[in-house]
Formats: C-alpha cells, structure tokens, sequence
C-alpha cells in the first residue's frame, strides 16, 4: 500500500512537467519516490546561468511534515553552500521549525536556484567564498567559472594523467600570478562584510587560493597590461616557491 508520502511526490513530479521551470529538472530514482535526482541552473543575468548543479533529494515517509535532504553533487564556490558536505544553507531546510507543509519540491527547487544566483553574505557557511565576494568581485565569479570547468572536465575524465597536468598547469600559473599580485591592486567590489571573517589560516595555499591567484594573472593579462618576465634569478625562486605548495590541497 503506496503511503501518503507517495501521492504527494507524485504531485510534486506532476508540477514540475506540467510547469517546466527554466534551469530546473528533477526526478524520482527509487520505486517509492523518496529518492531524487535534481539539476538546477542559475538565473539569468547571473555568474551562475548557462552553469548546472546536480542534487540529490531524500525525502522520508513523514513527507511533507519534515524537509527533505538536500545536497549539491557538485559543491559550488558558494557562500551559502558548505565546501564539505554540498548542503545549502536555507532555514526550512535546516530547521524543521520553520518548514511548513505548503512548501513543495518545486518550492525547495525555486528557492534553491534564488539562492544559487543571489548570495547571502550575513552567516555564510563557507567563509572563504564569502570572504573573495567581499574582496574582490571579478576575481569570485573567475573562480566559480574556472573550478567548474575543472570539475567537469574531471567528471568526463578521472584519469590520473588529466590530473598530474591539471596541478601542473595550477603550480605555474600560481608561481607566476605571485610575482604579478604584489604590483597590482584588483577591484573590490562593493559588499557589507561586516559579519565576514577569515578563514583559518594554513601552511600551505588551498586549492582556492590557488586559483585566486591564476585568475589575478589571467585577469591583468586580459587587460592588456605587460607583465614583466622573470630573469634566470626569478625563474629559480618560482621553482623553489612551487615546492612549498601542499600536493594534498592542489588534487583537482
């Protein structure tokens, strides 16, 4: 006997393919339909249109009394997502307090693609994308687009070679972009940050500092401004600077 959770996913399912939001899709991957598969795009005229995450959806059989789970697949640079665990930071889905039973997965899904596309900066759960946004604007939406396209690249490909060339390409470019950060000062764009604080720091650059600094470079270049090449001197120092860097936190 199909319970009551059932027939209400199944009206969910009837919503989302009779109404067909933009940037979203999402169906049922287990014969109870407790199990989901989503995929959202951000909206347009953001960084995040034309760039799509897969979800995952669990729901329970007290469905609709509780929120479902909900997890990114591919965890986006985001500072209402967390780095370690692809769950967004939305309080109905948090806080089963405030969840409320007219809320559907159409409504989880609509809010989820809101937020993708229009960050929260007060309370964010990953700091360090806060923080970038905060900073420097251009260089956030550099990161997002270059760990994405990293990211499915990897998902077409997981062979250990594309790998050893992707940290290779990520300890040139950052060896450069170190030379060329202390000589320019990139745009800070125009956010309250009064509720941001630094991420711990470590020994070794994370794989997002890494990138900050590839795209400061790729971004000068851009511009059309002479980067100056570094002599014989200059080049050892580079090499030597590589070493420090942590393997560990590079693995794309």
């Amino acid at each position: 006997m199909s319970s009551r959770s059932y027939f209400l996913l199944l009206k969910d399912l009837r919503d989302l393919e009779e109404n067909e939001y933009t940037g979203i899709t999402a169906f049922p991957v287990s014969e109870d339909k407790l199990k989901w598969e989503a995929s959202i795009e951000g909206l347009k005229d953001t960084i995040w249109h034309g760039i799509y995450f897969p979800l995952t959806i669990n729901f329970t059989a007290e469905y609709n009394l509780v929120p479902p789970v909900v997890k990114f697949k591919r965890i986006p640079f985001h500072p209402n997502v967390d780095q370690h665990t692809g769950r967004p930071c939305i309080d109905f889905l948090d806080d089963p307090r405030k969840w409320k039973t007219s809320y559907t997965l159409s409504s989880i899904l609509l809010t989820l693609q809101v937020m993708l596309s229009n960050p929260v900066l007060e309370n964010p759960v990953n700091l360090q994308a806060a923080q970038t946004l905060v900073e420097n604007e251009t260089v956030y939406k550099l990161i997002v687009q270059k760990l994405f396209r990293e990211k499915l690249s990897l998902d077409k490909d997981s062979s250990s070679d594309l790998s050893k060339d992707s940290n290779k390409l990520i300890r040139y470019a950052a060896a450069k972009a170190q030379y060329t950060r202390e000589t320019k000062t990139p745009h800070k764009a125009q956010y309250q940050s009064s509720r941001i604080y630094p991420s711990p720091v470590s020994d070794s650059p994370s794989e997002t500092e890494v990138v900050l600094k590839i795209h400061e470079a790729e971004e000068w270049e851009d511009d059309g401004e002479h980067i100056h090449e570094p002599g014989e001197e200059e080049v050892e120092e580079l090499v030597n600077w590589t070493h420090t860097l942590n393997s560990d936190t590079l693995d794309v």
